[in-house]
């Protein structure tokens, strides 16, 4: 159904800032005008144009069981920098500058690539989500809280839970053993929740547990440390009547401690991450994670999949692709909002990041066999292609990008540069301001979106290789988290 208030809205400024981002990629293309940077937009542009026609959920793809093979996108992240190379070398550029070239045009082919595919994706589903109407009917929901030692924080979220809009749910609250005060706080609301405890077996076993005793038809799942919206369980169960075949709607996170550079940094990185790459994926319906600070999926599609398994550090990662695995599909809510903690701290972020990072290494081995089987449709031809891009490879071209920079200044190139350093700062404050816009965010957080390109970046570039010689060294993961402020 349309509601028919949102479809005229129209922003001007979301409009003039799109506007601007294609006149920027333009002024880079001239800047670097020459055969082989037309061959780098050139192939950029193809694969966007490729993927829009091609990459819709009534495309069915003919294969056999015993079929195996790469996806056309995962093809074109491995040789684009084979053609690239092949093509500075022939254009009879020095070694030196052969290598330089390369690096920088396989950049701008990538840049090409995600701008001019995820920002028209992005403005269209929010449009998209703006068009939904109010709900006629409220299906049941069961919101469960997993806690361990959370005594800082847990009651604001159950205050939350409590008082948050939405006439027909119930609230399971599970206790995993924890040695501080969180049953004790939990079991205060035993008159309006189900307060649960059991002896420490982890998260997806404390999920599983409140599983049981659900009884609404979608399940919400809520962290400890999250205080989420008035309105964000109507805007989740909204979500799901886009199509009967969502199985999944995940919420819009945010930092609610805002309180040093690393907090901001943070703040921007979920906004630009969610409101430009999230809602481009949520297009498709093919959202990569269901977050676990706030999540909502239908209790058949869990039980189809066989629950939470706790043989990986991210459970929400891994019942995301448990369920694309179906071709079901996943949507996101930008208006589903939930505010959590972040780390203040290089050596919390250090204690969050290794889990969340190493955690996904693991789910990308476990669920390796959707690499080259078509047969899981979107999940193999985009989702998990990229994301293996994005998270594995592209924190070492990060580093050998920069390297790449010094050394182009110290051969005498310092000012060609810092011209291409500042157009891809310009550009990724411009998708930022996007974002924002988007998100009704703080503008103050833009001002904070460049160390995404140098500073934070890299930060998060060091912990994502680190996470990778970790699993390929085969060293022992176990969880680790932030500590708890409890603001």
């Amino acid at each position: 159904m349309v509601n028919v208030e949102n479809v005229n809205r129209f922003d001007p400024v979301l409009v003039a800032i799109t506007i601007t981002i294609v006149g920027v990629l333009l002024f880079m293309a001239y800047l670097l005008l020459s055969i082989i940077s037309v061959v780098a937009i050139g192939i950029g542009s193809s694969v966007v144009v490729y993927q829009v026609v091609t990459l819709q959920r009534k495309d069915i793809v003919r294969f056999g069981y015993g079929t195996r093979f790469p996806s056309f996108f995962l093809i074109f992240l491995i040789t684009v920098p084979i053609v690239l190379g092949a093509t500075v070398a022939f254009d009879n550029y020095s070694l030196q500058e052969s290598l330089i070239k390369a690096i920088l045009l396989w950049g701008l082919t990538l840049t090409f690539w995600s701008t001019l595919l995820f920002v028209p994706l992005a403005l269209y589903s929010k449009y998209r989500e703006n068009m939904l109407s109010e709900l006629v009917t409220y299906p049941k929901l069961t919101v469960i809280v997993p806690a361990y030692n959370e005594d800082k924080v847990i009651e604001r979220t159950i205050q939350a839970l409590v008082e948050t809009k939405y006439p027909n749910k119930e609230i399971i609250a599970v206790d995993d053993g924890s040695k501080d005060k969180t049953f004790q706080i939990i079991n205060k609301y035993k008159n309006q929740i189900k307060a649960l405890h059991k002896e420490n077996g982890g998260k997806a076993s404390a999920i599983n547990l409140g599983l049981v005793y659900a009884t609404g038809e979608i399940i919400v799942v809520v962290d400890a440390d999250t205080i989420i919206g008035m309105d964000s369980l109507i805007h989740l169960a909204k979500g799901f009547s886009l199509s009967n075949d969502v199985a999944a709607v995940a919420g819009n996170i945010k930092v609610r401690n805002r309180r040093n550079w690393l907090t901001f940094c943070q703040s921007i990185e979920y906004v630009a991450g969610i409101q430009i790459v999230r809602r481009a994926l949520d297009v498709f319906g093919a959202i990569s994670v269901v977050p676990g600070a706030l999540g909502a999926f239908k209790k058949t599609a869990l039980e189809e999949i066989g629950t939470y398994h706790k043989d990986t550090l991210v459970e929400d990662f891994d019942v995301t692709l448990k369920i694309l695995k179906t071709k079901r599909v996943i949507s996101g809510s930008i208006k589903a909002t939930a505010f959590t903690e972040a780390p203040e701290t290089i050596h919390n972020l250090y204690k969050q990041r290794k889990r969340w990072y190493g955690g996904n290494i693991q789910v990308f081995s476990k669920h390796a066999d959707a690499l080259l089987n078509p047969r899981f449709g979107l999940l193999q031809r985009l989702v998990f292609p990229y994301m293996i891009f994005s998270s594995v490879i592209m924190p070492f071209v990060g580093f050998v990008t920069l390297g790449s920079a010094i050394y182009a200044a110290i051969l005498g190139n310092g000012i060609f540069v810092l011209e291409v350093f500042a157009i891809f700062s310009i550009l990724q404050v411009l998708q930022a301001a996007l974002a924002v816009r988007m998100d009704n965010e703080d503008p103050k957080l833009i001002f904070y979106s460049v160390f995404l390109v140098v500073g934070y970046k890299q930060i998060l570039d060091f912990l994502l290789i680190r996470a990778v010689f970790e699993h390929l060294f085969r060293r022992k993961m176990t969880w680790t988290s932030a500590d708890r402020v409890g603001i």
